[in-house]
C-alpha cells in the first residue's frame, strides 16, 4: 500500500504545481450540462494524474471527474478516484481554496486519501489503519463535544436544491456556534481532519469530491454517515462528516 501512496503523492504534487503556476491567468472555460465549469487545466491535470497512476498500476480501475466513467456499484478491484481540480470556481475567481484530490477505494472501503493544496504547500495523506497526516505530521479531529460550540462547514453550492439546503441551514445554523461555506470539498475535509471545523453537511457530492476526503477524516478519528445516520458507502451522495463527538447531536438536529 505504501507504493500506492507514494505514486499518488507524486501525481498530486505534479498536477498541483501546474495549477499553482497558472493561478490567476486567463483560462479556457467550458460549461457542463449541470452548469458547473471545467477548465483546460482540469483536463491537463487529470491526464497527468491518470497517466502516472496507470503507468504504475495498469490493472487498476480509474474514475475521474473530467471523464465519462461513472460508478454504479462499488467495484471489487482497486479503483482510483480523481478530482484534478476541486474548487474550480474558487480557482478561476482567484480564491486560493482549491486542490488536487486522489482517493483509492475497493468495494465499500476508502483505502487511501491524498489531497494537495498548492497555495499552502499542504499535503494531506491517509492510509487505512495508519492515521492521517499533514506534511508528515499526524493530525486529528477536534474534541468539541457540544453542538453549540460547533463550527460547521456547509454545502459548497446553492445552485441546486436551494429550498432543501436553505431549510436545513435554517435548522442547524441557530444551534451551532458558526457556519461557513468554503466552496471546495478539499477545504472542508482538510479543515475537519485537522480540527479547524467540527462537522460538514453536504447534499449532492460526487464520488471524486469525497473519496480522498472521507479516508482522511476517518483516519483522523472522525465519523461519516448519510443524513439518516447510515454508515457511509461510496454509492451515497449526501453526508454528515464530523469529529464523531457531536455526530448524534447533529443527526438529531438535522432530522428533527
Amino acid at each position: 500500500m505504501k507504493e500506492f501512496v507514494n505514486v499518488a503523492i507524486s501525481a498530486a504534487k505534479e498536477a498541483g504545481a501546474l495549477l499553482f503556476e497558472n493561478f490567476g491567468r486567463p483560462l479556457e472555460l467550458e460549461y457542463k450540462k449541470d452548469r458547473s465549469i471545467v477548465t483546460s487545466l482540469d483536463k491537463q491535470c487529470q491526464r497527468i494524474i491518470v497517466d502516472r497512476l496507470r503507468s504504475s498500476f495498469h490493472d487498476h480501475l480509474f474514475i475521474a471527474e473530467e471523464s465519462d466513467a461513472q460508478m454504479k456499484n462499488a467495484p471489487l478491484e482497486y479503483t482510483w478516484v480523481i478530482d484534478p481540480l476541486d474548487g474550480t470556481h474558487n480557482y478561476i475567481r482567484g480564491i486560493s481554496s482549491y486542490g488536487v484530490s486522489i482517493g483509492l477505494i475497493r468495494g465499500q472501503e476508502f483505502l487511501i486519501g491524498v489531497i494537495y493544496l498548492p497555495h499552502e504547500s499542504a499535503l494531506y495523506v491517509s492510509e487505512k489503519g495508519s492515521g492521517a497526516y499533514k506534511n508528515d505530521q499526524p493530525i486529528h479531529v477536534s474534541n468539541v463535544s457540544r453542538i453549540q460550540d460547533c463550527t460547521l462547514a456547509f454545502d459548497s453550492g446553492f445552485r441546486n436544491d436551494v429550498e432543501v439546503k436553505t431549510s436545513m441551514l435554517q435548522k442547524v445554523a441557530p444551534r451551532v456556534f458558526n457556519a461557513r461555506i468554503f466552496g471546495a470539498s478539499v477545504r472542508n475535509f482538510t479543515y475537519l481532519a485537522e480540527g479547524i471545523v467540527d462537522a460538514i453537511i453536504e447534499f449532492d457530492d460526487k464520488l471524486w469530491d469525497f473519496a480522498a476526503g472521507i479516508s482522511l477524516v476517518l483516519e483522523a478519528g472522525g465519523q461519516v454517515s448519510d443524513h439518516s445516520g447510515a454508515p457511509f458507502i461510496p454509492e451515497f451522495h449526501n453526508y454528515l462528516a464530523s469529529n464523531g463527538k457531536i455526530h448524534t447531536q447533529m443527526l438529531q438536529l438535522m432530522n428533527n
